[in-house]
């Protein structure tokens, strides 16, 4: 189990998610201090996107507590939410709207005064070098741009914790090392949990890695120890798929 290191950020406390007699997950537990890349793994149906749903108070749980920056996302989800910022896989843009024309409706929807809505489109459109494209219909974007819009409205009220699910999902190679670079820098300073099917990744940018199997948590360690005696990471995401939850 990995040690904390600071204040914790995010935290799932005996999270469970029922639908009728099916457990989507089932008694997920984990802490992730602040500063940490966490790298969110499992086979398809595992559970992770809804856990991460359960964090982000998009969905209400059946049992247990998720808290973000602190804050009970049943409780207390306005104020989590200003700490937070998701990314979901496709996550919804409007495609008539401009990248600069969906900013500054998020800006205005988060209450954001007038200086600081300028700065902050301009700082969240450089970072992610939406300026060639600032004025386009967003329908008419390719997949990475319209992955790039999303991450930008993500990070435009600078919120300290991320959770981004399947933030490369297809997109080409190059396309994956621009938000892999844009990632490994929001890590400096940010706590970031990112699930992910592309096990490069997990080394490229993670320091710790959770893994999730049928709902429940069967591995939460550090890169080095998923990797030990050896094995390489197909080999061990393959071990722990088979795992019996």
């Amino acid at each position: 189990m990995s040690q904390q290191q600071g204040p914790a950020m995010i935290e799932a406390v005996g999270l469970a998610k029922y639908y009728g007699d099916f457990a989507a997950v089932e008694d997920v537990s984990f802490s992730i201090p602040q500063g940490q890349v966490v790298a969110f793994l499992g086979p398809n149906g595992a559970g992770k996107s809804t856990t991460m749903k359960l964090l982000t108070g998009y969905l209400a749980p059946s049992r247990g507590v998720a808290r973000i920056a602190g804050h009970d996302m049943a409780d207390d989800r306005l104020a989590g939410s200003a700490r937070l910022g998701y990314l979901p896989e496709n996550g919804p843009l409007y495609p008539d709207m401009t990248p600069r024309s969906l900013l500054e409706f998020f800006a205005d929807a988060r209450g954001l005064p007038p200086g600081r809505r300028r700065q902050r489109i301009d700082a969240v459109v450089e970072l992610c070098d939406l300026g060639a494209v600032i004025g386009k219909a967003i329908g008419k974007l390719s997949k990475g741009y319209r992955q790039r819009v999303g991450m930008a409205q993500v990070l435009l009220h600078e919120p300290d914790v991320l959770i981004l699910d399947e933030p490369t999902a297809g997109l080409d190679p190059n396309q994956i090392r621009d938000v892999r670079d844009t990632i490994r820098t929001l890590g400096e300073s940010k706590t970031i949990l990112l699930s992910t099917h592309i096990l490069q990744e997990v080394e490229a940018i993670a320091s710790r890695v959770l893994f999730i199997n049928e709902g429940r948590l069967v591995f939460d360690g550090p890169v080095s120890e998923l990797k030990a005696d050896g094995r390489d990471l197909d080999e061990r995401f393959h071990e722990l798929s088979a795992t019996e939850a």
